[in-house]
């Protein structure tokens, strides 16, 4: 199967996507905010287009994706798009993609796809919003929407081990505190299982087996790098920017089983380890191919 994928927000995950559909021969049309990321864009084989202030080609698009954040008024893609998209009932498939911050703090206890939305932070209730506003306009016109809840997104270029390279990792030690992350190439990998096996309302989250405190995961990349594991600092002691502090006041476990079950999907990076591992290979790779 190929289609045309309208890529709204065309980011991190969303370009992990793009690779393995135009592998496939797809067309993807991916939107940016600035005419130098349109050109890079373009040089990577994507149909760009600036947005907002081009109207969305939703007539040539078979599927549609939409990695677009709230903001302080609301989802700026409903916003701006609900009308047109209102019209696109000939796609096969939308995807919106969420954060499991809509699940708020569990103490560290797990958490599914069931489980109520109980947000902590102002960032997670705003997600709640816009997952409902995309739920209403679904229902009311018939849209086949699939809500994806990423954990934290890690991969190339985004990692920790730049800063325990130049010295600036820090260890922040909350007692019982635990994240969930995923490897982007997975999160490509779900939403792309979920495009050949579509099923509209679906909601999924997607993260790996192996929820982990943040200080494991810097100790193991400074272990890679044949490095002393980065200064360990008390939560109440961390010089934190209010935006990472946000991230401390959830802690939970959340569980993957619906896209192995539903989507069949198996993960490439099933935990932090061999997701570390793979981009320093990577690393290393690019390195010597550079080289020679």
């Amino acid at each position: 199967m190929t289609g045309t994928l309208l890529s709204i927000g065309h980011g991190y995950s969303a370009q992990a996507l793009a690779r393995r559909l135009r592998a496939r021969g797809w067309q993807v049309i991916g939107t940016t905010r600035s005419a130098d990321k349109a050109a890079k864009l373009q040089a990577a084989g994507i149909e760009p287009l600036i947005w907002p202030g081009t109207p969305l080609p939703l007539s040539r698009a078979t599927h549609v994706l939409s990695s677009v954040a709230p903001a302080e008024g609301g989802d700026p893609v409903l916003a701006a798009e609900s009308e047109a998209l209102a019209q696109a009932t000939h796609l096969r498939w939308l995807g919106y993609l969420s954060t499991t911050g809509v699940y708020g703090d569990h103490g560290g206890g797990w958490v599914d796809e069931e489980t109520p939305l109980t947000p902590a932070t102002a960032r997670g209730r705003a997600r709640v919003s816009a997952e409902t506003g995309w739920r209403a306009l679904a229902a009311r016109y018939g849209l086949p929407l699939h809500i994806f809840r990423l954990a934290g997104i890690y991969g190339p270029g985004r990692g920790p081990f730049e800063k325990v390279r130049n010295g600036t990792a820090r260890a922040i030690i909350k007692p019982g505190q635990v994240f969930s992350r995923i490897h982007v190439a997975d999160i490509a990998a779900v939403l792309e299982a979920s495009i050949d096996r579509p099923r509209p309302g679906a909601v999924y989250n997607v993260c790996d087996d192996d929820p982990a405190p943040p200080q494991d995961v810097l100790a193991q990349a400074a272990a890679l790098l044949d490095m002393p594991p980065p200064p360990r600092v008390a939560f109440e002691d961390a010089d934190l920017s209010p935006m990472a502090r946000s991230f401390y006041a959830e802690s939970k476990r959340v569980r993957n089983d619906r896209i192995r079950t539903e989507l069949g999907v198996k993960l490439a990076y099933p935990d932090y380890r061999t997701g570390l591992r793979a981009i320093l290979d990577a690393e290393a790779d690019t390195a010597r191919a550079q080289a020679d």
